[in-house]
């Protein structure tokens, strides 16, 4: 049986508690669209005030540290997530990569303490501009993906891809429905190869830069997409729900 699309709002470093009048708006739509898995990645701040609100929409972390407990001043363990309400987090964004200098196997680390937590994993990829152009952006995914992603047992069922060309990110460029379509395929042939046929297929595979309302449909529909990564459009519900709707459109149809 197929599995439900899967939009999540990355909020990024936005939002104070004024929002959580968004986070109660993005919920009460969510009952409604019960054919699309719907969730939200607050910051730190407003993860369990999110978490008590939330009645149907999942709520996950933006980033976790690989060790459990320590002297790490300003960092949150993937424990301390869970126990505050997250059900998954969000890893390896580009932004965390380019920002924080983390490397794949930093993200790999994060993404195994994460299962240990009992979280969903959300792992991020995406390729510069520069890379793109010289013709790799494929190899160069693949590659970032093999050396970031977990290969636990159980690692595959709870495990969410997520494609996002960083030159696309907040750039109000998308990439086209063909780049789209032979990234994930690529992707999906790598999910494949490490947690074998049935379970590599299961795994969800979002694409996320600049998605919108206008053009959700359109990025939706394309091969191998199981749903989106959304950074701005998840700040207000209106926005974000129209994505959501968007998804559930494609699966009456």
């Amino acid at each position: 049986m197929p599995q439900r699309p899967y939009i999540v709002g990355n909020w990024k470093m936005n939002g104070t508690r004024a929002m959580l009048s968004e986070a109660r708006a993005i919920d009460r739509a969510a009952q409604r669209l019960m054919k699309v898995e719907v969730a939200v990645a607050p910051p730190y701040t407003l993860l369990h005030a999110v978490h008590r609100e939330a009645a149907q929409i999942a709520v996950g972390a933006q980033d976790c540290h690989p060790g459990q407990e320590g002297a790490h001043t300003g960092d949150i363990s993937a424990g301390m997530l869970a126990d505050a309400g997250a059900k998954f987090v969000i890893l390896g964004h580009s932004e965390r990569r380019e920002s924080h200098a983390e490397s794949n196997s930093c993200v790999q680390e994060k993404a195994l303490a994460a299962l240990d937590a009992g979280m969903r994993i959300i792992m991020c990829c995406g390729e510069a501009d520069k890379i793109r152009q010289s013709g790799k952006a494929e190899d160069f995914v693949i590659q970032q993906l093999r050396e970031s992603l977990p290969t636990l047992e159980n690692a595959a069922e709870n495990l969410t891809v997520a494609y996002e060309p960083i030159w696309a990110i907040g750039t109000g460029n998308s990439a086209t429905v063909g780049d789209v379509s032979a990234m994930h395929t690529a992707i999906r042939a790598l999910l494949v190869e490490l947690y074998g046929v049935e379970e590599g297929a299961e795994v969800r595979i979002l694409y996320g830069g600049s998605v919108n309302p206008e053009n959700a449909r359109e990025l939706l529909s394309a091969d191998e997409v199981g749903g989106a990564l959304v950074g701005g459009a998840s700040l207000t519900a209106d926005s974000f729900m129209g994505i959501a709707l968007a998804a559930a459109e494609i699966q009456d149809s």
